[in-house]
């Protein structure tokens, strides 16, 4: 049994076009913050394993590589946080128009990214 309607209007179809459009938009924003994530964590344990094999002894700079590290992933999270948010927001005034419910994947994927990301933060914050 289907649950899409026998007959789509133009109304249903220009709505089912906004929903994959945000549903992109945010897709993007995960993927811009699981890049800041992963390189933020990439340099910290780059430079952790430089500090304990002795390599450096070089003044340090404004910012150390774990304060670095822990400045890209909250601005990581914070920018996919707003952006998830102003997702189901969107998504929640599409939904009141469309004939049919629809549940968000690009919002499951934002939150087991942000549990990656919490888990990477913690990680740095407590020199894992």
């Amino acid at each position: 049994m289907s649950t899409v309607p026998a007959k789509l209007d133009a109304t249903d179809l220009a709505l089912g076009r906004t929903w994959l459009a945000h549903e992109r938009t945010l897709m993007a924003w995960v993927r811009t913050a699981t890049s800041m994530i992963s390189f933020a964590f990439t340099i910290y344990k780059f430079f952790q394993l430089e500090n304990s094999s002795g390599r450096t002894g070089g003044p340090q700079g404004m910012f150390s590589p774990r304060d670095f590290a822990i400045f890209m992933v909250s601005i990581g999270l914070v920018s996919l946080f707003l952006a998830t948010i102003e997702h189901r927001r969107e998504l929640k005034q599409i939904n009141a128009q469309m004939s049919t419910k629809r549940y968000s994947l690009a919002g499951v994927v934002a939150i087991l990214v942000s549990i990656f990301g919490l888990a990477v933060l913690i990680s740095t914050v407590l020199r894992l």
